[in-house]
């Protein structure tokens, strides 16, 4: 690279060959916003590509496709009826021994009416669920802002009944209630509209794993070992 070159060396050329396949008109650092990444207004960018692989409008398909990817990332899947729900979330926490759930705010009180576990909620009486006191907690019961049909991924971005990204990470056992059709989107490109970028984010395709030693996948690395899914068919 040479930061002397007339043209700025080879970021500024990279970056012109990017502006140009976007369609925008090559701008000099003067004209670009301080933050040096260009003009924000993408609305001349064509956006003509195929935004879905599968039906859009066909809950069922989605929701059977929902389920795939998400086995297929070593999820474990349930479906239900919202009346059904409340038993079957009390069967999998006695499934796995679970003493003690967290909870965050905002979650549906009807979800813990079967839960025998004690449920700590972040402002509790033991005071904030701090990342020590979540190394002790048994399993984790959220709700989620999205799934994403195409790809076995579930959104959460810290709105009612999903909590702190923290909440997600520490405990070994995480449940995750998907309400369908409505919170169920065919691909990442119908999915994103419907993201607020300005909320934390936490995108989530199967148990936490890794393959880096050895080619050897090990689950628990980065968060829960166990993720289970429940899918309730309004």
């Amino acid at each position: 690279m040479n930061p002397d070159s007339p043209t700025g060396g080879s970021r500024e050329l990279v970056l012109s060959r990017i502006r140009a396949a976007l369609g925008r008109a090559a701008t000099t650092p003067a004209d670009r916003p301080e933050d040096g990444n260009g003009p924000a207004d993408d609305s001349a960018v064509p956006r003509d590509y195929l935004r879905s692989h599968v039906p859009a409008d066909d809950p069922d398909a989605l929701l059977d496709l929902l389920h795939r990817n998400l086995v297929d990332y070593r999820a474990l899947v349930h479906r239900c009826t919202p009346a059904e729900l409340p038993d079957l979330i009390g069967a999998l926490l006695d499934a796995r021994g679970a003493r003690t759930v967290a909870v965050p705010p905002g979650l549906p009180p009807a979800w813990t009416a079967a839960v025998r576990a004690e449920a700590l909620a972040n402002d509790g009486p033991g005071g904030p669920l701090t990342a020590a006191r979540l190394d002790g907690v048994d399993s984790v019961l959220t709700g989620c802002a999205l799934a994403i049909a195409e790809t076995g991924t579930l959104v959460l971005d810290a709105g009612p009944g999903q909590g702190r990204r923290l909440l997600t990470l520490v405990p070994d056992h995480h449940i995750c209630v998907v309400r369908a059709p409505g919170q169920v989107v065919a691909s990442v490109p119908l999915a994103l509209p419907r993201l607020d970028p300005a909320r934390p984010q936490t995108w989530i395709s199967g148990p936490s794993a890794t393959s880096d030693i050895e080619l050897t996948r090990v689950e628990g690395v980065h968060g829960p070992r166990t993720l289970e899914v429940v899918l309730v068919r309004d």
